[in-house]
């Protein structure tokens, strides 16, 4: 009996109605093509004034620009900076072009009510783009110039995150997807804006951050085995698909959403993108990320407290000290007190742990002891 999830879980229950809409605002089609038109009415406004055409939009790589909500995460500041795009600078003529194109390729696709993956028209021109990475920075771009979610232009990404477990849904054309039917993980879909009719006995979900401990607990029938549950991983750092996908069920289920992370500085900073976004898409963060997201482990005191030989510890880097360094000045962190005291423990150790170093205590200690242990007497924070 997972008795300390089972008393969380009805205290989430308690707190929160399942089926919130929080994840699921989309921008009315009307709107995305009006918001359209009025970038482009500036632009020929301009042009009759004898100006150069500019674009702007919010600057997101600044802190400066960022707040701090412990209910919603890191978003943009009401009066933060702009960056500004010009057509009469030679170091920004292109991307300005390349903006332009896009958005007409957008505004076809809203005005016909069709969807293209961001690959769909990178490769439409790929001398025009350059790069994939182009195409999804100036996708980025035209979404936070416009204050639209990126779904809600109609270009989808294709995903990269896995999910498995005690999970049905309806896909927009109507798929039914069970997740549970077999031993292998489903993709996360394209559109989870398109999902509907949710539906689970799953006690918690459990973001997984490697794609290795995912499909390890896969083999081990962890959902089946410890209790009906659901795993997702975004094998790394999440796709915005898998990020989408944990708001969904949140939204949609109201259970407890623990992390499975490496103890280290790089595991712990894609737990806060899941829990509290990241500063290039602040922009968006309600429909993005998941302040009830808890840290379950690995926790750098369970390195001690677990007696896992120093053997398969790493010691820490000059990289992996800049990067605690940088996550303990996060806005987030002086909320987080049980968290610091932890990135303190790893710093005053000077040595980080993967995952894979609780199988020199068993092979199976992973879902045979420590999960189960974890769940069952509240092993988070």
């Amino acid at each position: 009996m997972l008795t300390a999830v089972e008393k969380l879980k009805a205290s989430l229950r308690q707190s929160s109605s399942p089926g919130g809409d929080g994840a699921e605002a989309v921008v009315k089609k009307v709107d995305v093509l009006k918001a359209i038109e009025e970038v482009i009415q500036d632009i020929v406004l301009q042009l009759s004034q004898g100006k150069a055409p500019a674009l702007s939009f919010h600057k997101r790589t600044q802190w400066s620009n960022i707040r701090f909500d412990d209910t919603v995460g890191l978003q943009m500041a009401p009066d933060c900076t702009v960056s500004t795009v010009r057509s009469d600078c030679c170091t920004s003529v292109v991307r300005f072009s390349l903006i332009l194109k896009v958005l007409s390729m957008i505004y076809k696709l809203v005005q016909s009510n069709t969807y293209a993956t961001k690959r769909d028209i990178y490769y439409n021109d790929t001398q025009l783009f350059g790069s994939q990475r182009t195409l999804d920075l100036i996708v980025i771009d035209i979404s936070c110039m416009l204050k639209v979610p990126r779904r809600s232009l109609h270009v989808l990404a294709t995903s990269k995150g896995f999910i498995a477990g005690d999970l049905c849904y309806t896909e927009e054309d109507g798929t039914r997807v069970n997740c549970s039917a077999n031993s292998t993980a489903v993709l996360v879909p394209s559109n989870i804006c398109g999902i509907k009719n949710v539906s689970s006995a799953a006690q918690f979900l459990l973001i997984v951050e490697k794609d290795a401990t995912f499909q390890r607990l896969l083999d081990d029938e962890f959902c089946i085995k410890l209790a009906p549950c659901i795993i997702i991983t975004g094998k790394g750092v999440p796709d915005l698909n898998t990020r989408l996908m944990v708001r969904k069920l949140w939204d949609s289920l109201h259970i407890p959403i623990f992390a499975l992370v490496d103890a280290d500085p790089h595991g712990i900073e894609i737990m806060c993108i899941y829990k509290y976004g990241s500063m290039s898409m602040s922009f968006d963060a309600r429909s993005l990320t998941v302040p009830a997201v808890m840290w379950l482990g690995l926790l750098p005191s369970d390195m001690k407290r677990l007696n896992v030989p120093k053997e398969v510890l790493i010691p820490l880097t000059k990289r992996d000290l800049s990067k605690l360094n940088s996550l303990q000045k996060r806005p987030y962190m002086s909320c987080q007190p049980l968290w610091n005291k932890e990135m303190e423990i790893m710093v005053k150790c000077n040595m980080k742990a993967e995952l894979q170093s609780l199988t020199a205590l068993a092979p199976d200690y992973l879902t045979r002891v420590y999960l189960p242990n974890k769940l069952q007497f509240g092993g988070w924070i």
